[in-house]
């Protein structure tokens, strides 16, 4: 049996804006999903902190070295420019698998750069 497991999250970015016509996702920094291992066009769920929402949608990228994190299309009528969210990348395993699985959290400051963490 497979199970749904955290592969990876980038943990308190910042929402840099918002596009709402444009046909969906989130635009993430290249190197932002590249450090967390979330793949263009991968499925993600969103947490916003300031308001409460959740929505999923799919990651593509931004320009590497901007930090930005763009809400596009209907999501971007949940969240607004600085809000801070969590952004969520999962796996299916086995439960083996899951139980040996490394997740890789990216923690972010409030310019979404990536701050070490313990």
């Amino acid at each position: 049996m497979f199970v749904k497991v955290l592969k990876s999250k980038l943990h308190r970015g910042t929402i840099t804006h918002t596009r709402l016509h444009y046909p969906g996702s989130i635009a993430i920094d290249q190197e932002l999903m590249e450090a967390a291992g979330i793949l263009p066009y991968e499925s993600v769920l969103v947490a916003d902190l300031n308001n409460g929402n959740r929505f999923e949608t799919y990651a593509v990228t931004a320009e590497a070295g901007s930090g930005q994190i763009v809400v596009l299309g209907a999501a971007a009528k949940l969240a607004d420019p600085g809000d801070i969210v969590i952004i969520m990348a999962f796996a299916y395993a086995t439960s083996e698998e899951a139980t040996g699985l490394a997740r890789k959290v990216v923690v972010l400051d409030g310019n979404n750069k990536i701050v070490p963490h313990v």
